[in-house]
């Protein structure tokens, strides 16, 4: 056989391994950067989170989901993904203003990740009065406002009996009081107040250097600095370096209706007048 038709058919019979395995080799490198990008954007920028409690209405639901900025206070271990023992402190540190919805990790075991009110900074003194915050010895301004009406589902289901209420169609709803505070740097946000329960009475707490003071804004069903440290229930002050984030903008909402096998329910289980909603 004349060279000339053996290199011709050596090229048909090879070129198409040689392709598939450069197009699978370019399909590798592509996932790790693309997985390179999504580290870096996650640990430096932005992250995205989901409330799975109460703690924080009426601001935030069940089944919100919302983008954390990374760079506002700066970075510790606890800005990355899982918190790797990387050393301890903050790098860029920044502390955050009064008033602040934060991301942290929760004491005392720092594992878990929770959501709540910056309150007190380093040196200040927070107490609870007859469900009055009392902060540096000054009341904070509580005013009531209109109160705070959603439809029964599942992720909002009312608290108790005598929170719910027929709405016009039909439905059931829940209506809770709903009261306005306005801190003396002048950030102003809404808190509910269900009635007299242990949290409304608390003793004087002094924010240690390196700490924070932090409360849900359902100040009758939040477990945070006015409850000692365990996993699962109270947080005490909160370290710096525990910062994961400033909560930005909701960028997702969903009422838990959805059902798999129903995909009409994947719209309308969906609660977009959330969405955009900023902080």
């Amino acid at each position: 056989m004349p060279p000339s038709l053996m290199n011709a058919s050596d090229t048909v019979t090879t070129a198409p391994a040689s392709r598939h395995k450069s197009e699978f080799v370019d399909f590798l490198q592509f996932l790790v950067k693309l997985v390179i990008v999504v580290v870096v954007i996650r640990s430096f920028f932005i992250a995205t989170f989901s409330i799975p409690s109460e703690s924080m209405m009426p601001r935030l639901l069940v089944g919100d989901y919302l983008f954390v900025q990374k760079w506002p206070y700066g970075y510790s271990r606890h800005s990355l993904p899982f918190s790797p023992p990387i050393g301890s402190g903050r790098f860029l540190s920044n502390l955050p203003t009064p008033g602040d919805v934060v991301v942290f990790k929760a004491p005392p075991s720092a594992k878990t990740d929770y959501i709540k009110r910056v309150i007190g900074l380093p040196g200040d003194t927070v107490q609870m009065r007859d469900g009055v915050l009392f902060l540096n010895g000054r009341a904070i301004p509580k005013v009531r406002v209109a109160d705070l009406v959603i439809a029964l589902s599942p992720n909002s289901p009312c608290f108790a009996p005598n929170f719910a209420e027929a709405a016009s169609d039909g439905t059931t709803r829940c209506r809770y009081p709903r009261y306005r505070e306005t801190l003396p740097n002048g950030k102003s946000y809404e808190v509910l107040d269900l009635g007299n329960t242990e949290a409304d009475n608390t003793r004087v707490f002094t924010v240690p250097a390196g700490h924070l003071f932090m409360m849900g804004d359902d100040r009758d069903k939040s477990a945070d600095s006015r409850f000692p440290a365990v996993d699962g229930g109270g947080i005490g002050f909160v370290p710096v370096e525990n910062l994961v984030g400033k909560a930005w903008v909701g960028v997702f909402s969903t009422d838990g209706s959805a059902e798999l096998l129903r995909p009409w329910t994947w719209f309308t289980a969906a609660r977009p007048n959330r969405i955009g909603m900023g902080f």
